[in-house]
């Protein structure tokens, strides 16, 4: 009889049976690479014809690369997900590699469609989108044509990805293998035990402070046995894009993350002027918490140090009763889903040695599902992460029924289901606590969420600016890394923290991301997005569901601004929207401050 105490171990076996050994995913991989050969020859015997160009075959093979990036994309989840639940999966990581390739070739044949489209006059593109069928797709289509303007030419395009499959993404494969082999002896209530990182993260969340300082030490004493390594790996990868980018004549690193974003430089400069404006506004949150917790000074392994009833943990049922219920205050849609989502075993949760650190969800679209990845030990915060993956869920699921080419949407507008959840999930929970200590625990978990995205999330985009500024001129020693970090972690927390960590930047395996560049702004864009939609959320009430649902459906079709506009009515080009969705997410610092003091 099952454990109902114990958080669950995913259902993967639905989508491949027998893990990396499946038989059914080798020959679904098999098919994808046969695939990718019969479109690459339709691609060569399209680009040879001359005369006359039939628009239908070319729309054809448009829409056979759609449907092949969904088989590979179904494809990398499976494999994320095998790698991720057990490290060691030697199988798994060499299929990971092995998608890299496919991946890989993948974009050569989109390289190709790039060239296509560029060799059209703006009439005659206009004409293949109507002939061809393609005016669904049309957003996805554009932007591809037009960000082809700005690359090299086909030949060099496709060479680059080729070279980056084991030189690039290798990079990122191994360091995700270095820090998934990572661990460290940790001794708690007399024993001890050898754990992974992943283990060891949940470790800084105890209001135990010997406890986090301790976890802290072993995660700054395990990498400083890899920092060498890591620096390497970090400086290859740079200098892999700034390579590129100078071939490419993109004058600045952040040209590809805010294309990817499908943001405005204006908006991002705008959002962090506001946010670093509001930032000394958290000292009051900060000092009371420093009594709270008993410490005289505020540091870098306190940010996530839980005040108020802290001792409360739920059992992996009660956290996802917890969520249901509350979101389907505002959406039975949402809730009923996520109550699918628990009930069919999408989430691996279980608490155990070999998985690998944080949480994620990954969509598998062939089979219109999502999986989510976290380790859940009881606490509030587990709670919190579930509610937030159980968001990117929602918005995949919105999702699931558009074409491939515009359900693929951007960070920036990623985080805007799972932010939304964890605003709802908490507030309606601060709303019915009724224990003074859970109303000052419910209360800091927010203000703590709001930290992080203001200091934690703004640091690392500064120290992304300043590290390629460097890199430009050579590789940056493992020394001035650290260096650079704390430079930006002192401008991001700007007086509100009492020490900084220097060895972030190899820690926290966002930097090493090969697939997204300046993986850091997108959160705190997310964040505050997420929190204006909430505000509207609250003055509609339940009614405002329907709209809601309406703006997620329409974040791979459109550009950043142009769905804040069409589905809120607000330029992110403003300090208006941003000083709006800052005011509400530090407003509750009043609240904690008085009834901290109320409580003694």
């Amino acid at each position: 009889m099952a454990d109902k105490t114990k958080a669950p171990k995913w259902d993967l076996e639905s989508i491949f049976p027998g893990g990396s050994k499946s038989k059914e995913f080798k020959k679904f991989r098999q098919e994808i690479q046969n695939n990718l050969e019969a479109s690459n020859k339709t691609l060569e015997s399209l680009s040879s014809l001359e005369g006359e160009i039939d628009y239908k075959r070319w729309g054809k093979l448009v829409l056979d690369m759609q449907k092949l990036g969904d088989d590979i994309k179904q494809a990398y989840s499976f494999a994320g997900c095998l790698i991720s639940q057990d490290v060691e999966d030697t199988e798994g990581h060499r299929i990971d590699a092995e998608l890299s390739a496919y991946s890989a070739r993948w974009q050569s044949i989109m390289t190709g469609l790039e060239s296509f489209a560029l060799k059209l006059s703006d009439d005659e593109w206009n004409n293949f989108i109507i002939v061809a069928g393609l005016e669904e797709i049309r957003f996805f289509l554009d932007e591809m044509r037009e960000m082809a303007k700005s690359k090299m030419p086909p030949v060099l395009e496709k060479l680059a990805i080729s070279l980056a499959v084991d030189g690039y993404h290798a990079w990122n494969r191994l360091y995700d293998k270095m820090a998934g082999d990572l661990r460290v002896d940790f001794t708690e209530n007399g024993k001890t035990k050898r754990i992974s990182l992943g283990q060891l993260a949940p470790k800084m969340d105890s209001p135990d402070n010997d406890i986090r300082r301790t976890a802290f030490e072993k995660l700054t004493e395990v990498w400083e046995s890899q920092a060498e390594l890591a620096a390497m790996t970090l400086n290859s990868m740079a200098g892999f894009r700034l390579a590129l980018y100078k071939n490419r004549k993109w004058d600045s690193p952040l040209y590809e993350p805010l294309k990817n974003a499908r943001l405005k430089r204006e908006t991002l400069e705008t959002m962090w002027s506001v946010v670093s404006n509001a930032v000394p506004g958290f000292k009051k949150y900060i000092n009371t918490k420093k009594k709270l917790l008993g410490i005289d000074k505020f540091m870098w392994y306190d940010q996530t140090a839980p005040v108020g009833k802290s001792s409360r943990t739920y059992t992996y049922d009660e956290a996802g009763d917890f969520i249901v219920e509350h979101l389907s205050s505002f959406s039975p849609e949402i809730g009923n889903f996520s109550r699918m989502a628990i009930d069919k075993k999408w989430i691996e949760a279980e608490d155990r040695p070999g998985k690998a650190a944080g949480g994620f969800c990954t969509g598998f679209p062939i089979s219109k599902e999502s999986r989510i990845f976290m380790t859940f030990t009881g606490t509030y915060g587990c709670l919190s992460t579930l509610a937030h993956e159980l968001g990117h869920a929602y918005h995949g699921w919105v999702l699931k029924d558009k074409p491939p080419f515009i359900s693929l949407y951007p960070m920036t507008l990623a985080e805007t289901a799972s932010t939304f959840n964890e605003l709802r999930v908490t507030d309606v929970a601060l709303k019915t606590a009724s224990d003074p200590q859970e109303k000052l625990m419910l209360l800091d978990q927010k203000l703590q969420n709001a930290y992080i995205y203001f200091c934690n999330i703004h640091a690392r985009f500064l120290f992304d600016v300043s590290f390629y500024e460097e890199r430009k001129n050579g590789m940056v020693s493992r020394n001035r890394l650290e260096e650079l970090m704390v430079e930006a972690q002192e401008k991001a927390y700007a007086g509100t923290i009492d020490s900084y960590y220097p060895l972030f930047w190899a820690s926290k395996l966002h930097f090493f991301f090969t697939g997204v560049p300046f993986y850091n702004f997108p959160y705190t864009f997310g964040y505050l997005f997420a929190m204006g939609i909430y505000d509207r959320a609250l003055k509609e009430g339940p009614t405002f569901a329907k709209s809601y649902r309406a703006l997620l459906a329409d974040t791979g079709n459109m550009n950043t601004e142009d769905v804040a506009k069409k589905h809120l009515g607000v330029d992110l080009t403003k300090e208006d929207y941003w000083k709006d969705a800052v005011k509400r997410a530090m407003a509750d610092i009043e609240p904690f401050v008085k009834l901290a003091e109320k409580i003694g």
